[in-house]
């Protein structure tokens, strides 16, 4: 999710060709080895839910029909479901009594350690938070899913965490005048009625397991825009990947915009890491609390970014786009891990950059997302990336998840260099598509591509607050025909050890590039060769390093 807002790269055009698809098709063995420590002993498999949405107003009527395996000895399946009057529940063909809190249901099960059943959860009452509904600036009511974190459980009856992922179907019944977007395909639509009476019933199903927090429908008066079939030979479920745009009536010429550019991310993701997974891909004009939420198959974009002059902007697109393979077939296990959705989705739109505008466009974009990292004095200087103390999930929606994340896959790249670190990537996803995954997963596979420990990097980089803060002075000896450099870290967040990249450029304009490895300690001192004067000292030009540096030419120094 967001909070608002060509010619390949030299460096990924080698990287992002072809890919077998082989691989990606055979069935994965990630959802078999998930855990699910929020409800231990519990699996849903498939959510088939009926909603009735009224004429006017909030006031729902659901009917959610639960697949679930038992893994372990348990009497009682605990779901989420805040405020909600719940009428009936049932398990296989049998009511069941049940007790409820104001943010639970507890049902009690047959004897056993094992074995599948399914549970009916009949509820009806005003959805407060979760399912958005409000009137639009025509008095036009609309409906649209905002589940994450866990807001799912205001209207959906759920294992509402995201290591529990599984199937969804969708019959949503409605005024016709309603579209209906929601995840998976679309199976069917159907209207009785006549006139403002008329009421329709449509149905969506999602064939690959999402967490509930991706689990959403849109409900409004919308029309759709068909951007077509898209990266045609690159999709695990279609030939090609269906796009469209859903705007409001008044917004069509808004569209495509920079929806024009889908296709071509979608095929570049696809190339770049794995068959796109999904049925399809929308995206919708909405309500949501975010500038865009990466819902499986159904992004949702806020309304107000389709009424700008420029529309929804390429990098939300290509953010949110992202995440369909990270986030929504990888998911994180734990919120702690929200780095492996949030960081993939900024870093890899960076790279989309790269791709269609070029280097100089994928660096000046990288040095904006560090300046947000070192002007950040809450998260990034507070808290670590891995963040397992943080009880206000809202408060994981910082510069640590977003920006500090995706700049360690990009420290990443550039100390395992493009054909391991992508190498890696493609392994971590593999392993883990359509399940959950945590970041010592991505770890093991980067250390298997690369054959080198990263216990280290993983430590320092997501496991402490901060980064280096780093001032380097520097003064030549023409005698000895050498520069001493002192390189001494800052107190605030303590010793790093990074790689110094540094540019020397002499009396005639002439650049020596030198890279030397920095240790974790307050103070070094080098002594580097040189073969001429140095007139000036620039560290990192490639923007390859986080950290604050500071450079401080000696006084005898030209």
């Amino acid at each position: 999710m967001a909070s608002g807002s060509g010619v390949p790269g030299s460096r990924l055009a080698a990287f992002a060709c072809c890919i077998a698809l082989v691989q990606f098709l055979a069935p994965g063995t990630a959802a078999a080895q998930q855990t699910h420590p929020y409800r231990p002993g519990v699996d849903v498999l498939h959510y088939a839910l009926t909603i009735d949405l009224p004429d006017t107003g909030a006031v729902i009527r659901g009917d959610a029909l639960l697949t679930v395996r038992r893994t372990a000895r348990m009497d009682t399946l605990v779901l989420d479901l805040r405020s909600l009057r719940v009428a009936q529940v049932t398990v296989g063909n049998s009511a069941r009594a049940f007790r409820r809190t104001d943010s639970t249901i507890h049902v009690p099960l047959p004897r056993g350690d094992t074995g599948t059943f399914r549970v009916r959860v009949i509820y009806s009452g005003r959805v407060t938070d979760g399912l958005i509904v409000r009137q639009d600036s025509l008095k036009r009511w609309t409906y649209f899913g905002d589940n994450w974190p866990n807001r799912a459980r205001f209207w959906i009856p759920s294992v509402d965490h995201p290591s529990d992922k599984a199937t969804v179907s969708w019959t949503v019944r409605g005024p016709a005048s309603l579209t209906v977007v929601a995840n998976g395909t679309l199976v069917d639509t159907r209207t009785v009625g006549a006139g403002p009476a008329r009421r329709s019933t449509t149905r969506w199903r999602a064939a690959k397991p999402i967490p509930t927090y991706l689990m959403v429908i849109g409900a409004a008066p919308l029309i759709r825009h068909d951007l077509g079939e898209t990266a045609c030979g690159l999709a695990e479920m279609q030939r090609c990947v269906r796009q469209s745009v859903y705007v409001a009536p008044e917004q069509r010429a808004a569209v495509p915009g920079h929806f024009a550019k889908a296709g071509d991310m979608v095929r570049f993701f696809s190339e770049l890491v794995a068959p796109y997974p999904y049925e399809k891909l929308a995206h919708l004009q909405s309500s949501t609390r975010f500038g865009g939420m990466e819902n499986a198959t159904a992004i949702f974009y806020d309304d107000r970014l389709f009424r700008r002059p420029n529309g929804v902007s390429e990098g939300l697109i290509a953010h949110e786009t992202v995440h369909q393979w990270f986030g929504n077939s990888v998911t994180g296990r734990d919120w702690p891990h929200l780095w492996l959705s949030e960081g993939f989705a900024t870093y890899f739109a960076a790279l989309w950059t790269e791709r269609a505008h070029g280097d100089s466009a994928f660096k000046a974009q990288m040095a904006n997302v560090r300046r947000v990292i070192l002007s950040d004095t809450v998260a990034v200087a507070n808290r670590p990336v891995i963040d397992t103390a943080q009880s206000d999930l809202m408060m994981l929606l910082n510069a640590n998840s977003y920006q500090k994340g995706g700049w360690v896959l990009h420290m990443l790249r550039g100390e395992l260099g493009d054909s391991a670190f992508f190498s890696g990537v493609r392994a971590y996803y593999g392993k883990h598509r359509h399940g959950t995954a945590v970041s010592s997963d991505l770890q093991a596979a980067l250390e298997e591509a690369s054959g080198r420990s990263l216990a280290s990097f993983f430590d320092q980089w997501l496991r402490r607050p901060g980064y280096p803060e780093v001032e380097i002075s520097w003064e030549t000896d023409a005698s000895e025909r050498s520069i001493a450099l002192t390189v001494t870290q800052g107190d605030r967040f303590g010793a790093f050890e990074f790689p110094l990249r540094l540019a020397f450029t002499d009396s005639l304009g002439a650049v020596r590039h030198v890279e030397v490895a920095i240790p974790a300690v307050p103070e070094t001192q080098l002594q580097l060769p040189i073969s001429g004067s140095v007139r000036s000292v620039e560290v990192d030009p490639d923007v390859q390093v986080l950290g604050r540096f500071t450079v401080r030419p000696a006084a005898n120094s030209p």
